[in-house]
């Protein structure tokens, strides 16, 4: 079944909020707001449950098998299986379509009001990514910026979280950061996989030093890490004995538009490129949450993040 045309959740893994006063138990602090401003990320939020991650990984492991009956739905799927039997490196986009807890992930609560406050108005889904990176045999991702990738959409108004399925560390390959990156501008892409260093060609000196310093996102199983589309960040190698799995979920504040002229003939796989000027909504970008429907006229005082920076939303074409 193709859940993309199902734009609430499938299931009662996640418990909607019914007032603004059962919103507000999930909302950052002030001093969580202004850490991401400053540093371009903010790592540690709790997102998922006990149950929840069970559902997922359950999901997780459905979905890697080439043999998945909506398989074709991904907008890219990725395996690849090392010398050592069991071993397998994968990556893939889309997932939000084929299995109900990965469908339902974008709309937790504490997901979509962290995403409200961190990019200061209406959020809608963009897509998610799922990664397993095998034990002792995982590879780097290099340092990157995301929205390098995505620039085919604008004005530039993403985040994502990066939400491990287990505890991550500095052994298994969490997510490294450089703190105030995100202010460095967009810088040319030097691509994901290789040298981990790559970045170097493209930075000044004082930028190369701060590579030096790098921040590892540790954090338990269901604890994500939201960033900046312009923060560099990278992860190294899984030389624990366990796979680190995680999912990904990437957001767009509403009113951002395709600019799909810049992509010519690159090859996007099954990626529900919009034509050009078109906003990002319809059946691949739902919204997760409006302020006005789920928090009302009054809007509690809530610390938010770049308000008189965002795009203006317009109706859907």
């Amino acid at each position: 079944m193709d859940l993309s045309t199902q734009h609430e959740p499938v299931s009662e893994l996640f418990h909607r909020p019914q007032s603004p006063g059962q919103w507000q138990s999930y909302a950052l602090s002030r001093e969580q707001v202004s850490s991401f401003e400053e540093n371009g990320f903010l790592a540690g939020i709790p997102i998922l449950d006990a149950l929840q991650l069970g559902q997922l990984r359950d999901e997780l492991e459905k979905v890697t098998d080439p043999g998945h009956p909506d398989n074709s739905l991904f907008y890219e799927f990725h395996l690849n299986e090392a010398e050592d039997e069991g071993k397998v490196l994968f990556h893939a986009l889309g997932a939000w379509q084929l299995e109900p807890a990965l469908h339902d992930l974008p709309w937790s609560p504490a997901l979509c009001l962290a995403a409200y406050q961190l990019l200061g108005g209406a959020v809608r889904f963009f897509h998610d990514q799922l990664f397993i990176k095998p034990p002792e045999h995982g590879g780097i991702v290099a340092w990157h910026q995301d929205y390098s990738y995505w620039t085919w959409t604008e004005p530039m108004g993403h985040l994502s979280c990066w939400i491990p399925l287990d505890d991550a560390d500095a052994d298994n390959g969490c997510l490294q950061y450089i703190p105030g990156s995100h202010h460095w501008g967009l810088l040319p892409n030097t691509g994901l996989t290789g040298e981990m260093d790559a970045a170097r060609e493209v930075l000044d000196d004082s930028q190369c030093k701060a590579l030096e310093n790098p921040v590892l996102a540790e954090v338990p199983a269901g604890h994500g890490v939201f960033h900046h589309p312009l923060t560099l960040h990278g992860s190294g190698e899984n030389r624990s004995g366990n796979p680190r799995r995680a999912i990904v979920i990437n957001m767009a504040l509403d009113g951002v538009r395709s600019n799909a002229a810049i992509l010519e003939d690159k090859d996007t796989h099954n990626f529900p490129i919009l034509p050009q000027g078109r906003a990002i909504s319809g059946r691949y970008y739902p919204m997760l949450f409006s302020p006005e429907k789920e928090l009302g006229p009054g809007k509690p005082g809530l610390p938010l993040v770049g308000e008189s920076a965002k795009p203006s939303a317009e109706e859907e074409s």
